[in-house]
């Protein structure tokens, strides 16, 4: 407001646009702009004497009038973007059901554009569709944990298993000694158990455990891996190597755990697994309830609203680690 007071000033003592535009450091197009809604207002230098920064501004630039004629209902997006979800629901369906309830509302065209306009503000990259309940994404994350080792005073190092579902990035997380394939497992029926349900498939970093070999088309699951697969009812898809946007869900959880669990207890001593595993589950219950400032609803909100129904149901017991092991008959016959 002070150089607007100066553009009208200068102005006043017969001083061009440029010549102002130059002594303010402002642009010609800017200057001559503030002179014609200074003269549209009909305000003239000096500006009267109790005329405050706020009452000039309101003067210069006053909020532009919206006949009532070209006034519409505004769509809630945010709602529209959780109900897009659900399977089987589209924007033509929404915009079907918004015509309905407001036969003055946008059209088709208009009504994508600015859902598109909205859905672009939540993140500046590609975003992939999930379908609720379609898929669980997991893996570990690179951070580890401590552990004190009470006998011998050791510190110990325990792992970060992370699950997060596609569809309303609702997050399971714990902490194991290893990566290895007892412990990928036991991860995996706990966070079935936790959600209460199982999804039609499963994305999976290529670590061993998982993936005895990775490949670009056709990677080989691990036995023990694709058994626990089939009695959940579920499916392996292993992302590709070298690919971490297949697997971006869970790479935005794993940032989220890192800083939401692993930054907050790096401070607390712990003795054991068990006592880490609590800690961890008090912070991952406060992390679903957080509300999301784009969506204005919590993950466990959203998981509850559109996923938790359409999950398969859990078996009637949870699957028992079994592990297979490839072996060769000696000459002698033994093996």
């Amino acid at each position: 407001m002070r150089k607007i007071r100066d553009v009208l000033r200068l102005s006043a003592a017969g001083m061009s646009k440029r010549k102002i535009a130059a002594s303010l450091g402002v642009s010609a197009t800017a200057a001559g702009e503030c002179i014609r809604r200074a003269r549209r207002a009909g305000l003239t230098w000096p500006v009267p004497e109790g005329l405050t920064d706020e009452a000039l501004e309101t003067r210069l630039y006053r909020p532009p009038t919206v006949g009532a004629k070209n006034r519409r209902p505004q769509p809630d997006w945010a709602a529209a973007h959780r109900e897009l979800r659900r399977p089987g629901v589209t924007l033509q369906l929404l915009w079907e059901e918004h015509r309905a309830a407001y036969p003055e509302g946008y059209g088709y065209s208009r009504y994508c554009e600015l859902y598109g306009a909205w859905a672009a503000r939540l993140s500046p990259t590609m975003r992939q569709s999930h379908v609720a309940g379609e898929r669980m994404f997991v893996d570990y994350a690179g951070t580890t944990l401590e552990v004190m080792d009470g006998s011998t005073g050791e510190m110990l190092t325990a792992q970060l298993f992370v699950a997060s579902l596609g569809a309303t990035s609702y997050t399971y997380a714990e902490a194991t000694w290893t990566q290895g394939l007892s412990d990928w497992i036991g991860s995996h029926t706990r966070a079935f158990a936790f959600i209460g349900g199982v999804p039609a498939m499963m994305v999976s970093d290529n670590l061993r455990s998982g993936v005895t070999r990775a490949c670009f088309y056709e990677p080989t699951v691990n036995r023990t891996y694709a058994e626990m697969a089939a009695h959940y009812n579920t499916a392996i898809v292993p992302a590709r190597p070298r690919r971490p946007k297949d697997k971006a869900k869970v790479e935005v959880a794993v940032q989220v755990a890192t800083r939401f669990i692993i930054a907050k207890l790096r401070n607390r001593q712990f003795f054991s697994l068990s006592a880490l595993n609590v800690a961890i589950a008090e912070l991952v219950a406060q992390l679903n309830n957080r509300v999301s400032r784009h969506l204005g609803a919590s993950r466990r909100a959203l998981f509850d609203e559109i996923e938790r129904a359409a999950l398969k149901p859990l078996p009637a017991d949870p699957y028992v680690f079994a592990e297979w092991k490839e072996c060769r008959v000696a000459l002698d016959y033994h093996v």
